[in-house]
């Protein structure tokens, strides 16, 4: 599929404010009591950074092609 250097910036800019909030998550998560009970959502969000860090990373590479 081939998509333009906006809709490729416009996807980076919502994958980096969707990374913030979810580094935000992570740090509220881990700064509450009894982090054991929410193990289960900080790691679905630590997988999620990993997958968004990966999609920025490919975006960033095709953006730099042009």
């Amino acid at each position: 599929m081939d998509f333009s250097e906006e809709e490729l910036k416009e996807a980076k800019r919502q994958i980096d404010s969707t990374l913030h909030k979810l580094r935000e998550t992570i740090k509220t998560f881990e700064s509450k009591e009894h982090t054991e009970r929410y193990k289960s959502q900080i790691t679905l969000a630590k997988r999620r950074v990993k997958a968004f860090e990966i999609a920025n990373w490919f975006i960033e590479n095709e953006l730099n092609k042009n």
